[in-house]
Order: C-alpha cells, then sequence, then structure tokens
C-alpha cells in the first residue's frame, strides 16, 4: 500500500496547527487577547490544572493563539511540539535553564550571536552555569570540550555574522555518543532552507522576530522539540526523569515519553520564568509564516545577486558567504543548504573602518539597524554594535574585522540594491 503524502511545506505554512473557527467561521487564527479562561465546574478545574485533560487556564503557560503558532513551526521543522516565547533570547534561556543548573556546562560554538555569547559567558556564569567556546568547525575541539557536567552542545546553522556552516550531522553525533542533546539555532536559515532534525538535530531554536516574521514588527521567540533525544537512556537529565517535587511529584519523561522537554519547560520554565508570547505577537507572526517559502526564495535570489556584485568590486577586499567557491564551508554547504545560505552575510571594505562607517553612512537604500531577516534591506557594522562587547580575540576568532560589514539583504528590486551599494562604495572610497 503506498503510504499517505503528507502535506507540503507551502502548505503547512498556510493551514498546520488551525482550522476555520468554529464559532465564527473566521478563515484567520483569532487573537485570543486574554489572561485566563473560565473554568465550567471544580472538576474541570481541577483536571486542568493537574494536566488530566486539554486545555488552557493562564495565558502566561498556554494560549490558543500562541497554540497555532506552536504547532505550525513544529509541523515546518518536523518536530513533536514548539514552545513560544517573549523572544529569541527568552528562547535560549528556555532551553538552558530546562536542562542545566548550577554547576552545568554548556559547550558552545564561538560564532554566536552576540546576546547569545553575552548570556552565556556573562549572565548565567553569575548564577554557577559554565560555558566554554569552541570553533564549530573542529570537530576534535566539540569532542574534547566535553565535561562530566555539560549538559548541552549548542550551535547556530549558519555563524553570526562569520557564516561558518555547522556540519549537523557530524555534531549531534558527537553530542549522541556522549548521551547529549543538540541544540540548534535555525534563525538564519528557517525550516524553508533547512530542517536541522533532518540532520540529527534534537531542539531548535529560532528568533521569529527575523525571517519567520519577516517584516520587523513582533519580537518573538521558538523552541521546537524532535521528540527522537531518549534522556531516561542518557542518565545525565533527573530533572526529566525524576519526580519533581515544584510539579506535584510529577516524572515528565514518565508523563510524557517524547515530550518530556516540552512539558518540562512549559510547566516550569514559562511559569516561572514568565518569558511567555504575547497573543497578538502570535498572530503577527503566524502571518509572516504563511509567506515564508517565498520570501525566502526571493531573498536567496537577491543576495545571490548581490554577492556577485560586491565579489566583484575593487573597493572590497573579500566576500563571506558560503556559496562563494572561496568559502571554507562552500562544500558542506552544497550538501546541507541545497536551497541557499540565507540572506545574512558580511564583506570587508578597503580603508577598515573610516570607510566601513563612510559606506553605511551613505547607504539610501538600506536601513542601518540592528536587525536581520527583514524584507527590506538592512546594514551594520558589527564591531562596534552587535559584538561590541567581545574583546579583539573574541572579535577575531568569529570572523568579524575593523572593516566588515553585515547586510540583511530584502525584497527590493535587486538593481535597486546593487545601485545604492555602487554609490555608497565609491562614497566609502574618497576619505
Amino acid at each position: 500500500m503506498t503510504p499517505p503524502r503528507l502535506p507540503g511545506f507551502d502548505t503547512l505554512s498556510l493551514h498546520a496547527g488551525q482550522r476555520p473557527d468554529p464559532v465564527t467561521g473566521a478563515r484567520a487564527t483569532p487573537i485570543f487577547q486574554t489572561a485566563a479562561y473560565v473554568f465550567q465546574d471544580t472538576d474541570q478545574a481541577a483536571s486542568l490544572f493537574n494536566m488530566e485533560r486539554a486545555g488552557h487556564v493562564y495565558s502566561r503557560v498556554s494560549n490558543p493563539t500562541t497554540a497555532v503558532l506552536e504547532e505550525r513551526i513544529a509541523a515546518l521543522d518536523g518536530g513533536i511540539g514548539a514552545l513560544a516565547t517573549a523572544s529569541g533570547q527568552a528562547a535560549l534561556h528556555l532551553a538552558v535553564s530546562t536542562l542545566a543548573g548550577a554547576g552545568s556546562h554548556v559547550l558552545a560554538s564561538r560564532s554566536l550571536y552576540g546576546g547569545s555569547h553575552n548570556l552565556l559567558h556573562y549572565t548565567l556564569r553569575r548564577f554557577g552555569l559554565d560555558t566554554s567556546f569552541v570553533d564549530p568547525r573542529d570537530l576534535d575541539a566539540w569532542r574534547a570540550g566535553i565535561r562530566p557536567t555539560t549538559r548541552l552542545l549548542f550551535a547556530e546553522t549558519l555563524g553570526n555574522p562569520g557564516l561558518d556552516v555547522l556540519d549537523v550531522p557530524a555534531v549531534a553525533q558527537i553530542a549522541h555518543e556522549a548521551g547529549l542533546p543538540l541544540l540548534v539555532d535555525s534563525t538564519f536559515t528557517t525550516p524553508y532552507l533547512q530542517r536541522p532534525f533532518d540532520f540529527g538535530a534534537d531542539l531548535v531554536m529560532h528568533s521569529a522576530t527575523k525571517f519567520l516574521g519577516g517584516h520587523g514588527v513582533a519580537i518573538g521567540g521558538l523552541l521546537v522539540d524532535s521528540g527522537a533525544f531518549d534522556w531516561e537512556r542518557s542518565g545525565r537529565f533527573p530533572e526529566l526523569t525524576e519526580p519533581y517535587v515544584g510539579f506535584h511529584g510529577m516524572d515528565f519523561q514518565e508523563e510524557s515519553t517524547v515530550a518530556a522537554f516540552l512539558l518540562r519547560a512549559r510547566r516550569e520554565g514559562l511559569r516561572d520564568f514568565g518569558a511567555c508570547m504575547a497573543p497578538f505577537t502570535a498572530f503577527q507572526l503566524l502571518q509572516g509564516i504563511e509567506t515564508l517559502s517565498l520570501r525566502m526564495e526571493r531573498h536567496v535570489t537577491n543576495t545571490r545577486a548581490v554577492v556577485g556584485f560586491l565579489a566583484s568590486h575593487a573597493a572590497v577586499e573579500s566576500v563571506n558567504h558560503p556559496e562563494l567557491p572561496s568559502h571554507p564551508d562552500h562544500a558542506l554547504a552544497r550538501t546541507l543548504l541545497p536551497k541557499g545560505c540565507g540572506a545574512v552575510f558580511t564583506f570587508e571594505i578597503r580603508g577598515g573602518r573610516p570607510a566601513g562607517r563612510k559606506f553605511i553612512e551613505s547607504l539610501r537604500l538600506f536601513s542601518h539597524l540592528a536587525n536581520v531577516g527583514d524584507a527590506k534591506s538592512l546594514v551594520i557594522h558589527p564591531a562596534t554594535t552587535t559584538h561590541f562587547r567581545l574583546d579583539d580575540a573574541a572579535l577575531r576568532a568569529s570572523g568579524i574585522g575593523p572593516g566588515t560589514v553585515r547586510l540583511s539583504v530584502g525584497l527590493e528590486d535587486h538593481a535597486d540594491l546593487i545601485d545604492d551599494l555602487a554609490q555608497a562604495l565609491r562614497a566609502s572610497q574618497k576619505i
């Protein structure tokens, strides 16, 4: 018998997790802008609190609108469920705090978004959680960096801003040999360009603020679970496999053999840290996801045109993009990212920091701001903005120089983008 064909990506982007509202017939997902939900009776209230039936109690923990978004991203990533959070940073914090605490260790790529580096290197260290950072390309360093106290390996599908392509299958294998999960930040790639679960990752996070939302109007994060990691067999996670006094003695692995992580993250992390997503934010992000594949195709097409222009320009010393043969991860990118390597990349201007400053200030179409993944094209100087807390050594390790410029290529006519870049490059060389 031929197995049933599963819905395609575009169909899931439009329909996963939602049907027309049964009360009103509304086709769009309703915005349930409410803090709490009336119980039918005391028995229903008790059963909801004790997780004996599905339903919503308080929107800090779950909400009908955010639930649609959670189901949709889980379907697109190929996971068994997801949690919506107030931001991408909140998603990372939720993942780490669910699995690790004081005395624990996280092993992370050194090529990370500056905010992620700050959280792991500085903030969580104050609470007794240690993080060490390795070159994401150095598989021996990943192996050597694992300690008895390690609870999580963490990296980005495409490093920010160095565009290191993570060898997800290889790093996942190293993690699993040690009985550890691999968390991957898939913000730059989205499920359209890569589904890390297909290559062995266990957890995926997104800053939904970026490409998923696509219009720079809403802050949000998403945390997705593959459901494939065996927490019991690992033996490293009593948080999930032993009774938890903070929730009626519940053994989360026993309660849900495939979703123990999500269950604890929701019932403890969202409950206690409170970094939940607002219903209206979830609605806005759902609108973005509906056009995700169309936008990502255009992002990739435009980026290829811009990269080609910059790579041949006399004022540009180098362009760092995995689709260029000069990039160290070019071959890996062709295997793991056949649809394209996203729309965020860096290049180095001749003339260093002064030339970079003049270039950015001369742009007319590109917006100078701290974001990526917008429908509009964006530009920033990482060394003085997103990564300014890193010292010179850490900057060099992340592939950032004094003249490094990061572009996020939008959906404009690519000829107009190239014209704007050309005039700004001319201006940069006249200082």
